[in-house]
């Protein structure tokens, strides 16, 4: 964010955004240059948990990268580490995105590859993972209201196996003691909170980290300002209407050090 801006112009919720108004990206020469993207303040925050959490030292994981907006946040913080990123999606066009969206780092590798491939990745390596999964999408109806037309319950059913897939290979790759983002910019609750409770229910050795708190020290908002929903209320529903944003879900996940 350019802290030369005027106060009014940042974004209230992320530490890296700012508005402008009236103003095309093509003529914007940050955005030309790929030093700065379009990115909805949801995305940016949930990566930004993931990035300014406690976790091991270590490489980096995006499983669902594509287009790589989240990528990019996630590289600018690995490189204050000198840590990488492997980013991954099953898309050959979406990864020539990610390459496109992460050309400014030289610590970001990009693989086209389904992010449940196993043979690509390595079991319990890497401490932070990101598994932003293929969703309905009906978290981002306020920009694209035409969706909801395009979508119906058989939709959500067929995708959440495939949700539950790429979570469940997020924690087989995940070292002990890193951390996993399961984010997906939907409020449904078959996408986020059951998704996530048929996985933890098979995984006893994984925890649920405390996603308001997190976001509350990233933004300087009372943690209450999240509508934190299941797990206790230590996870995070964003919607449009409360935070302006997109109706991201997320999740942050440790895996315990001496799992089974």
């Amino acid at each position: 964010r350019d802290d030369n801006a005027a106060r009014e112009d940042w974004t209230p919720l992320s530490p890296v955004g700012f508005y402008l108004e009236r103003t095309s990206p093509h003529d914007v020469p940050d955005i030309a240059s790929h030093h700065a993207r379009v990115q909805d303040e949801g995305s940016q925050l949930v990566a930004l948990a993931l990035a300014r959490a406690e976790a091991p030292a270590g490489d980096w994981l995006d499983m669902c990268a594509g287009p790589g907006g989240k990528t990019a946040l996630l590289a600018a913080h690995a490189a204050k580490r000198e840590e990488t990123v492997t980013a991954l999606d099953i898309s050959e066009h979406r990864a020539e995105l990610i390459q496109d969206s992460t050309a400014t780092f030289d610590n970001v590798e990009v693989h086209t590859a389904d992010g449940r491939d196993t043979e690509l990745l390595q079991d319990g390596y890497y401490t932070r993972t990101l598994v932003d999964v293929p969703c309905s999408g009906l978290g981002a109806l306020r920009r694209r209201p035409e969706a909801r037309w395009r979508r119906s319950l058989a939709d959500i059913s067929a995708l959440a196996p495939v949700q539950k897939e790429l979570l469940a290979t997020a924690i087989e790759t995940t070292a002990p003691g890193g951390l996993i983002a399961y984010t997906t910019c939907s409020p449904h609750p078959v996408e986020t909170v059951i998704a996530l409770d048929d996985v933890l229910s098979q995984h006893t050795h994984i925890t649920l980290e405390d996603a308001p708190e997190v976001l509350a020290g990233i933004t300087g908002h009372e943690r209450e300002h999240f509508a934190s929903i299941g797990g206790g209320g230590r996870m995070v529903q964003l919607w449009p209407d409360r935070h302006g944003t997109d109706a991201m879900f997320l999740a942050l996940l440790r895996k315990e050090p001496h799992g089974n």
